[in-house]
């Protein structure tokens, strides 16, 4: 049985975290990367070895594609040091912040940063990661409800993860012929700290998103690892080209 690998950018907090530990608990091993906190990245690499998998974790700012080449190289040589191999087999673009300000009040420099870290780097990332890229694996690109959900402040960032979502029907078709899946998941509301906490933090704000979710609490990360893991899985080979929200009905 081929051992399968997965690589997640920002994986060191947060949503990418738990999906790495969700992925390593079913029995994959995990290429995970930060963009600082090399401390935080490498208690991750302790916990998936703890669950009797192997991980590796590298430097990598997503929002600097003049990285990508070392890091690319950085790539091969885990593969060959750790799996004795060449290729990985699932990709999540996961890496990235958030930003919460008016359209009216949104800067040119905030906005090629959002460009730069949720549009753009994906992109060149995940082209240059192709030819590692097994036939028949996964790309699973992180989205947001807010595609969906209008909620004034986010316009800048949503509509960067909008983008991904048309890219990511594009990206299935042409990569088909490969019959490697893409997807793409737009998580609610959930509970880490991301955009600083607040939705996690702020009672205000968590019991709004409550009261306007089917479900009737706001997400936890459990929730989102967990939809990760199912979607990458062997299971779902049939499903590609879809935006898959997980919000418990956030907005409905």
């Amino acid at each position: 049985m081929n051992q399968k690998v997965a690589l997640i950018t920002g994986a060191n907090r947060g949503l990418g975290r738990n999906s790495a530990l969700k992925l390593a608990a079913r029995g994959t091993d995990i290429i995970l990367t930060y963009r600082s906190h090399a401390d935080e990245a490498q208690a991750v690499v302790r916990e998936i070895e703890a669950l009797g998998r192997r991980a590796v974790a590298l430097a990598l700012d997503v929002g600097e594609t003049s990285q990508f080449d070392r890091f690319i190289g950085q790539v091969k040589e885990a593969l060959q040091q750790q799996w004795q191999r060449e290729c990985f087999d699932y990709l999540v673009n996961n890496a990235g912040h958030g930003h919460y300000k008016p359209f009216t009040d949104t800067t040119e420099a905030e906005f090629d940063a959002l460009v730069n870290v949720h549009f753009k780097g994906p992109y060149f990332l995940t082209q240059k990661l192709l030819p590692l890229i097994n036939d028949n694996g996964r790309i699973l690109n992180i989205s947001s409800g807010l595609t969906r959900l209008v909620y004034p402040g986010s316009s800048t960032y949503a509509s960067m993860k909008g983008a991904m979502e048309v890219l990511t029907r594009y990206q299935a078709k042409e990569l088909g012929e490969r019959r490697i899946r893409v997807n793409i998941l737009a998580p609610g509301a959930i509970e880490t700290d991301f955009g600083g906490g607040r939705v996690r933090d702020t009672r205000e704000i968590n019991d709004q998103i409550a009261g306007l979710t089917a479900l009737g609490r706001v997400g936890l990360p459990d929730d989102i690892g967990d939809a990760i893991s199912a979607i990458l899985s062997d299971e779902t080979g049939w499903i590609t080209a879809q935006r898959i929200e997980a919000s418990g009905g956030q907005g409905i």
